[in-house]
């Protein structure tokens, strides 16, 4: 692939990221995408092979697979979950985009959340084993691993920056920093963490 086909390829992925966002997948044309990424039509499926496609190149690119990757899975089980809480927020706060498309998806119940799954599941994953090998250590305490799993990650993934809230929160943009150790805090209280 030469330059100007990545140039191009980045570029269409970038528009299809942005209004896959704003107007969801099923709203999302392929001629509006190669619109906003100035490209011709015939490069969606020649990249791509199709829409379809396309939306899975989006967490093939966008998606922090190779962090993800990179967890060391014996870490504690408060060093894993306080680190999956900031990378967590830290994508939040950079992908905003690509957050909204999950959210869409998930709560429209897609056959593309299979494509999701397939990125974000390891993640949660390693989130379920620190919970547990937390409570087996006697650091956490909750009735339930699901749902201290679910609340956890709901916590996580709660869609914070919509128009919807503003009228009821006060702090606009507080730093990211201020909300990792604001969800930590919160989460670790939640489950009960008895420091050693």
């Amino acid at each position: 692939m030469t330059t100007g086909d990545a140039d191009i390829k980045i570029r269409i992925l970038l528009a299809s990221k942005k209004l896959f966002a704003e107007q969801g997948f099923e709203k999302t044309t392929v001629r509006q995408i190669c619109e906003e990424a100035g490209a011709n039509v015939a490069l969606v499926s020649y990249h791509f092979g199709g829409k379809e496609n396309m939306f899975g190149a989006l967490f093939e690119y966008f998606f922090p697979n190779d962090d993800i990757a990179g967890i060391d899975p014996t870490l504690s089980p408060v060093e894993g979950i306080k680190l999956l809480i900031s990378e967590v927020t830290k994508f939040r706060y950079s992908d905003r985009q690509l957050i909204n498309i999950i959210q869409q998806e998930i709560i429209m119940n897609t056959d593309r959340i299979q494509k999701i799954r397939k990125h974000v599941m390891p993640m949660w994953q390693l989130l379920r084993q620190w919970l547990k090998e937390g409570e087996e250590q006697q650091l956490f305490q909750f009735r339930s691993l699901d749902t201290t799993l679910l609340s956890v990650v709901g916590t996580l993934l709660f869609h914070r920056h919509t128009e919807y809230w503003t009228f009821l929160v006060e702090e606009k943009n507080p730093p990211m920093a201020e909300v990792i150790e604001d969800l930590t805090a919160f989460i670790l209280g939640g489950i009960h963490y008895k420091e050693e």
